[in-house]
């Protein structure tokens, strides 16, 4: 068998390098000394296997290498043992389906179809695939990319630029904040689901306690062919039937149910109410669901992914197949794919299409990192980006046949034109779909069928957020959390289920939209601009590009590098003054917010941009140095970055020594006034 001696001059290291030693029968001599690591290995499959799974288990042995060398004795005799190992997919099709599920959320059913009607039809379907090209898709691929490489979390893989770690605090606050009001969407659907479970929808009838006297039930139908409106006797019968129904239409029994019973919403956010005890049962059992999903990490999430990212498709398919059976069906699926294009002249188009395309995907939320940090590192990013990116894009196109197929149907029962049945948000999903449903044949189960989609794309979409932050903590103190991850699972999920307790009084609505308009209203641009700039210019475009040709085995296409290096930041850019410029407080119907509730909701938009600078102010502060030589340090990749694999990690710590990239550590005793960017000053280990 041959044996070649391989000597890698590494940063000096206190004591990873003999912990960690494999102790196996391929020849391994470790040396600290004057920062050098030796080793012998045996050519023999089985033997490197053995050492490729050795040492630097987590992200926590890996920072044993870097920093203060007291703080560092102490984490190495504290550290993480081999069980304690970050876990993996049990196979790719698992991140697959989980990235699918995660991207494709509610937003589908309810803001996609809207976005696409209102700015031209079939018209919007351009810019939407031109802002996929160029911004969606390297936004999406550059995450995965950092993510599978470092094999870390969105707060732990920003040691990368140790400066900029904000940004992945930033990703966890957003995600969390998100999490709490998504969580309640789901709330809504366990509601309407446990009421569908009945021979006769209580939302199709005008006879119930919550029911006001403007109410119009299924009962009171249009007969089209006479012109006459039976259940409306108070109006003259030779006014036009569109302008009757469009002077008639107060509140279908569907709305009503979704205002009086669902909500009994109050007058405004100054009036919050009582708790609505069978909406917090829900939020109990929402929180459950998604604590039962994730406590055992990916291993259990990707496994309940195979149902949740398909059964919505299945249930699409179903509605799809038996609406289209509806006199208007067709009439509405003209009205979505017609392309009106004048609209293209508006700038507000190409706006609009850029935003959904970032709703579309997710990038920017830390959900995409926190996934791929699961991947094997030889996993073919580039091609689950591609398919991912157009399978998430190609579910929306497809739910708008859907969703307008309903609506026609709407629209052709009410004598109103489409437009005008068309509502956004909560309201699409929870009153104008339930209406439709009504009409149709065995409605019970049909409502079951689509409160179980909503729940199913609900929870996909919570998953990934609730990942975020739990790995993110996980990853970035793992000596403390990684051995209690379902205790620390279920403290942080009984901490969002205790913050989302005033989103079930009869005024949560009012609080849901204020965060639902500034929770990601600015954060998620911001981000995904910083993560351009830093990678592509701070931490060097042809760098990541030789990162990514060891992990494939081939550099990407040039287009990825224009992509992150120019086209997507100016878009990011450009669409952040666009919102800047173009913000509006939001409102709800005719009930305008006082001014301290619009100063709550940018209160809780700041929440998510200020980690940035805090989290930089801080990390001066701790560095050691002058102030040049601490930002300058701090701009480089600490040892926590790169690969996890130790023979990799080898190759890739080589390779950036020879650039300067990674700094040699000194001890804590031995800093150096050396202006010399070859020479290192002492830097914290909590880079």
């Amino acid at each position: 068998m041959m044996r070649q001696k391989v000597t890698t001059v590494l940063p000096h290291c206190c004591c990873c390098c003999s912990r960690n030693s494999p102790a196996s029968s391929s020849s391994v001599d470790t040396s600290c000394a004057n920062g050098r690591f030796e080793a012998t290995h045996d050519h023999d499959t089985t033997e490197l296997e053995s050492v490729q799974t050795a040492s630097l288990v987590d992200s926590d042995e890996r920072r044993c290498c870097s920093g203060d060398r007291s703080t560092v004795d102490a984490d190495c005799r504290a550290g993480v043992g081999k069980n304690d190992a970050k876990e993996g997919w049990g196979r790719q099709i698992d991140f697959m389906f989980s990235c699918i599920g995660y991207a494709v959320g509610l937003g589908a059913i309810w803001r996609f179809p809207y976005i696409c009607m209102r700015n031209g039809g079939g018209a919007f379907l351009i810019p939407y695939f031109i802002f996929l090209l160029l911004c969606g898709m390297p936004l999406f691929f550059l995450e995965l990319c950092i993510g599978q490489f470092s094999g870390l979390a969105p707060i732990s893989v920003w040691n990368v630029c140790p400066l900029f770690k904000g940004i992945g605090w930033s990703m966890v606050v957003m995600s969390g904040i998100v999490s709490i009001y998504s969580n309640l969407i789901i709330t809504w659907v366990l509601y309407f689901l446990a009421m569908s479970f009945t021979s006769k929808l209580p939302w199709s009838t005008c006879d119930n306690w919550w029911n006001t006297g403007t109410c119009s039930s299924l009962n009171d139908t249009l007969d089209r062919s006479s012109g006459n409106l039976s259940g409306w006797t108070n109006y003259s019968s030779d006014s036009s039937n569109a302008t009757v129904a469009k002077a008639l239409r107060r509140m279908t029994a569907a709305e009503e149910f979704w205002q009086f019973n669902v909500l009994e919403l109050s007058s405004g956010i100054e009036d919050l109410g009582r708790i609505r005890w069978q909406l917090l049962v829900c939020l109990f059992v929402a929180w459950l669901l998604v604590f039962l999903c994730l406590f055992k990490g990916i291993k259990s999430s990707g496994k309940v992914a195979y149902v949740t990212a398909t059964i919505p498709y299945l249930f699409l398919t179903l509605i799809f197949i038996r609406v289209l059976l509806l006199p208007g069906a067709v009439d509405g699926i003209l009205f979505y794919v017609t392309p009106d294009f004048p609209q293209l002249l508006n700038p507000k188009v190409w706006a609009e299409a850029c935003l959904q395309i970032f709703y579309s995907l997710g990038p920017a939320w830390g959900g995409l990192i926190t996934m791929a940090s699961y991947n094997k590192f030889d996993n073919n990013c580039v091609r689950d980006s591609i398919i991912v990116c157009l399978a998430c894009c190609g579910t929306s196109f497809y739910a708008g046949f859907v969703c307008f197929s309903i609506l026609g149907h709407m629209a052709y029962s009410s004598c109103l034109p489409i437009s005008e049945v068309v509502t956004s948000g909560p309201g699409m999903a929870f009153s104008a779909y339930p209406e439709a449903i009504t009409k149709l044949p065995v409605s019970p189960l049909w409502a079951v069928f689509f409160f179980l989609m909503l729940l199913t794309l609900g929870l996909d979409s919570q998953f990934g957020m609730l990942e975020t932050c739990t790995s993110g903590f996980i990853d970035e103190f793992p000596k403390y959390l990684r051995r209690h991850r379902t205790v620390f699972t279920a403290v942080f999920c009984a901490i969002q289920f205790v913050i989302g307790i005033p989103f079930v009084t009869q005024g949560g609505m009012y609080i849901f939209q204020i965060l639902d308009w500034y929770a990601a209203a600015f954060s998620a641009m911001v981000i995904a601009f910083l993560e351009c700039v830093v990678l592509s210019y701070i931490y060097g475009a042809d760098q990541l590009y030789k990162d990514l040709e060891m992990m494939m085995g081939k550099k990407p296409s040039l287009w990825w590098k224009m992509c992150w290096c120019f086209i997507t930041p100016v878009i990011m850019l450009t669409m952040l003054v666009y919102s800047c410029v173009n913000m509006a407080p939001p409102t709800y119907g005719d009930y305008e917010y006082p001014g301290w509730a619009i100063g709550f909701g940018w209160m809780i938009a700041m929440c998510s941009i200020v980690p940035m600078p805090l989290v930089a102010v801080y990390r001066i502060s701790r560095a050691k140095g002058t102030l040049n030589q601490r930002i300058y340090l701090l701009l480089r990749p600490t040892e926590v970055w790169g690969p996890s694999d130790p023979t990799l990690r080898l190759m890739y710590s080589s390779s950036l020594a020879e650039k300067g990239l990674r700094l040699p550590c000194v001890g804590k005793d031995r800093p150096t006034d050396s202006t010399d960017p070859k020479q290192s000053v002492a830097i914290n280990s909590e880079l």
